[in-house]
């Protein structure tokens, strides 16, 4: 099952086309967070730097489909979290460093043995 699925069919001229292609492009180009508006419906998306292509064309039954398709993966793949760690290191100029097992990373000092006493009197 997809966890989300737009599908949007139309008849449009030469131009609208043409419109709606020059917005997938610019958003494209642009990357990051793109909003697309697509006749009636705006469309959010978030467009890594690298995607894969898919051209199809097919003719057949007196009509000529062309398909276009970008694929990405929706979560963020490692070197964007390696360069996310770098940005962060570089703007607060101290390295993130994950919380030792057992300890709490929200600097909250709240031990074992309060954890027992909060379940007893619970």
């Amino acid at each position: 099952m997809k966890d989300l699925k737009f599908e949007q069919k139309s008849s449009l001229s030469r131009m609208e086309a043409a419109d709606q292609l020059s917005a997938i492009a610019a958003a494209l180009r642009e990357g990051g967070d793109a909003e697309l508006e697509l006749g009636p419906a705006t469309l959010s998306l978030r467009i890594p730097d690298d995607v894969r292509s898919e051209v199809e064309v097919e003719v057949g039954n007196g009509e000529m489909e062309l398909e276009i398709e970008f694929k990405w993966p929706t979560a963020p793949t490692r070197r964007a979290s390696s360069q996310s760690a770098a940005d962060t290191e570089t703007a607060t100029g101290r390295k993130d460093v994950p919380a030792r097992p057992g300890r709490s990373g929200t600097g909250t000092s709240r031990g074992k043995s309060a954890k027992r006493s909060a379940t007893r009197t619970a």
